[in-house]
């Protein structure tokens, strides 16, 4: 069983997917860190100083420990982490989309395919491209 796990593991597509996970987790890092460090503070500027990390509704108040009663915390509806969030996936999403295109384009086309039929110009029927007369009509092609 040790043997079997150990050569799944090796398995190209298992080490590609896994390299593919930790540097998904690198760049989206990195995205966060741009979203939140770069593009958000002229954003938040431009919008009078606002902050979208802190952007939130409260839902219920905090409440303080009471003789009776535990402290509990504020139920709050936080927007501006969404927001970041959203810019976050819309920046991956066009640099993948970016990749994806640019591979596609790297790509080699296959060679067209050469045609071995042709069309018989009296009856329409498809017959081999080196034939001479047509085996439907007998026309001279």
């Amino acid at each position: 069983m040790i043997r079997e796990f150990r050569e799944f593991i090796m398995r190209g597509s298992v080490m590609d997917m896994a390299i593919g996970i930790i540097i998904g987790a690198g760049f989206g890092a990195i995205v966060q860190s741009l979203v939140n460090d770069v593009i958000m503070p002229p954003i938040g500027m431009v919008l009078a100083g606002i902050d979208f990390k802190n952007l939130s509704v409260t839902l219920k108040a905090a409440t303080e420990a009471t003789a009776g009663a535990p402290a509990t915390k504020a139920v709050m509806l936080n927007y501006g982490a969404f927001i970041n969030a959203i810019i976050n996936f819309l920046i991956i999403a066009f640099v993948i989309f970016m990749i994806v295109k640019g591979l596609n384009t790297l790509r080699r086309k296959p060679p067209a395919p050469t045609a071995s039929s042709k069309t018989c110009v009296q009856c329409l029927e498809t017959i081999h491209i080196d034939a001479k007369r047509c085996k439907f009509c007998t026309s001279a092609i």
